[in-house]
């Protein structure tokens, strides 16, 4: 074997551990087991990489190993690393997955939460007008700046209401105040008789003569 052997090793620039076996299987040849190992790669799949296997006599192995074994080692080493950086974004993947869930469990909580409390509110508001309380009802209508979602049905909802308890100030159908309470109204007063008065006037003239 060349006296540059590790020299030759550090060139393959691997990442990982690399594991070599020699076993001798017959007189005057060997049989190399190379295995590359990267602890920091957190996917199991990499159990799944055989060993390289070469065999042959000490002179065919001085010759050829490194070439024999550059390539796959390089592709075994590249692969886990891959696969390493892989499991890294699959880790932040979900991560950010379980963010997301939280996130949108929680919004979906508060919206929930909010959606209650318009549905009580408004029941409350239906029993009071029920109730004939509109006025009451009215005011227990929830503003739509609370409820943004609800606005063109919470502005119905208060024009409803109003309708059944504000007055109509214009409403051209009042009766005349007499008849409301039942007044007649009274005779107007007949003209005295002017003859009668003239012949009254006569009668106080002649008596005063006869009395000269």
């Amino acid at each position: 074997m060349e006296a540059n052997f590790f020299r030759q090793i550090a060139g393959l620039n691997t990442t990982g551990n690399l594991q070599l076996t020699v076993s001798q299987v017959a007189e005057g040849r060997i049989t190399v087991s190379v295995l590359l190992q990267n602890e920091a790669c957190g996917d199991k799949a990499k159990t799944m990489i055989p060993p390289l296997i070469l065999k042959g006599t000490a002179e065919e192995m001085d010759g050829a190993f490194f070439d024999k074994i550059s390539s796959p080692l390089q592709a075994a080493s590249g692969l886990m690393v891959n696969m390493e950086a892989f499991m890294k974004q699959l880790d932040e993947a979900k991560k950010h997955s379980a963010m997301e869930k939280e996130k949108t469990d929680k919004e979906k909580k508060v919206a929930d939460e909010k959606e209650r409390k318009y549905r009580e509110a408004m029941k409350k508001v239906e029993e009071l007008e029920k109730a004939g309380k509109y006025r009451e009802a009215w005011v227990k209508v929830p503003e739509p700046g609370a409820f943004p979602e609800h606005t063109d049905e919470l502005r119905k909802r208060k024009s409803e209401l109003s309708a059944k308890f504000s007055p109509n100030l214009f409403d051209a159908s009042a009766e005349p105040r007499a008849n409301l309470f039942g007044d007649k109204p009274e005779p107007e007063p007949e003209p005295e008789d002017s003859e009668d008065w003239e012949d009254d006037s006569n009668s106080l003239e002649q008596e005063h003569n006869e009395s000269w």
